[in-house]
């Protein structure tokens, strides 16, 4: 769904004709994944030489985006200290190696640790720069930011016509999408409906997570099913484009293309039996490990973590200082990042609800 069609989409809400003056329309950005993102593609340098690509591509994407969907409410949410370990104590992989490759090859880092350096650097600055906007930025402690985004996701949205937006390129967030959430993928350019991932993929969002489940997810770690491809999944388990599917599905069906197989094996047939069934049943303890890594219907949270995010929605603490980013964004430099930056902070920012 490209933005006109987007558009077309959020004036026509209600289609009852009712008021929707008051409904929500709520931005929520996956930080981590727009910094890289822009810190991987943008080789810009400040006048001492210092790179600035992630710093300033993030808060131009940022403007891009709240001009685009025009929320009431903004989030940014971060993944917190640790944030792996619930899902590495679980597949111990998880995630591994990503720290000891570099994402640019940029001559204005030395080595990988220079590299590293500047990632941590411009990522504590972002942080500061977004405490002197009317943004909400949320990091939990040990957790990632899919399951915060995950469940304010599900637990703002109050009537049919609030919006959440989830900015992403990473493809879990799509199992999530419904009448009220839409997933915007950047590198695509693309918003994601249910009517787009029937489109795109076939099925419907909630089908995703078997999806990927039996896929696996190389960026992750996890491993699917050993010779299954995209392709094999469709012709192998077209249940997943007709109706709901859960992992326990996907074992009867082929348990009972065992069974089928068998009782024709009994009565002459030479026909082979698919190597992809045999290695679902074989393999269905490491398919559930990827089932709960990936589920996003059942966040990582406990209580606690749960009651933070609930007073985060409903309290309205941050402020709104457009003369302070402006003197941050002086201080690094930044120059022609954001053009005539204190026309853009007021333009981009000053519409959102406090």
């Amino acid at each position: 769904m490209k933005h006109k069609e987007l558009l077309n989409l959020l004036n026509n809400l209600d289609e009852n004709g009712k008021d929707t003056v008051d409904s929500k329309r709520v931005l929520m950005i996956d930080g981590l994944n727009l910094f890289f993102r822009n810190f991987a593609m943008m080789n810009m340098v400040n006048p001492e030489g210092v790179h600035i690509g992630g710093l300033g591509g993030f808060f131009r994407s940022l403007g891009a985006l709240i001009r685009q969907i025009e929320p009431t409410h903004v989030y940014v949410i971060f993944d917190g200290a640790g944030s792996a370990n619930a899902r590495k104590n679980l597949l111990p992989e998880y995630k591994s190696g990503r720290d000891l490759q570099r994402i640019t090859n940029w001559d204005a880092f030395d080595d990988i640790e220079d590299e590293h350096d500047a990632k941590v650097d411009q990522m504590v600055r972002i942080i500061q720069y977004l405490k002197t906007l009317p943004v909400k930025t949320i990091t939990l402690p040990k957790v990632e930011a899919d399951d915060v985004i995950a469940y304010l996701a599900n637990t703002i949205p109050e009537k049919p016509e609030d919006k959440v937006f989830i900015v992403s390129s990473d493809k879990d967030f799509l199992q999530l999408i419904n009448k009220n959430i839409i997933v915007y993928r950047p590198m695509e350019k693309n918003y994601y409906t249910e009517e787009t991932v029937v489109e795109k993929f076939k099925m419907e969002p909630e089908n995703l997570i078997i999806y990927k489940t039996l896929l696996g997810d190389n960026s992750d770690k996890v491993k699917g099913v050993k010779g299954l491809g995209e392709k094999g999944l469709y012709k192998r388990f077209p249940e997943l484009m007709e109706r709901k599917v859960t992992l326990d599905d996907i074992y009867d069906i082929c348990e009972k293309k065992f069974h089928t197989h068998q009782e024709l094996k009994e009565k002459g047939s030479k026909e082979k039996f698919p190597i992809v069934y045999a290695r679902v049943i074989q393999h269905i303890e490491e398919l559930r490990t990827n089932y709960k890594i990936m589920d996003l219907s059942n966040p990582m949270l406990d209580d606690r973590d749960k009651a933070y995010l609930d007073e985060c929605v409903k309290t309205n603490e941050y402020q709104y200082l457009p003369e302070q980013f402006v003197s941050f964004y002086n201080e690094d430099k930044l120059g022609g990042m954001i053009r005539n930056v204190e026309f853009w902070v007021k333009d981009v920012f000053e519409k959102i609800k406090l």
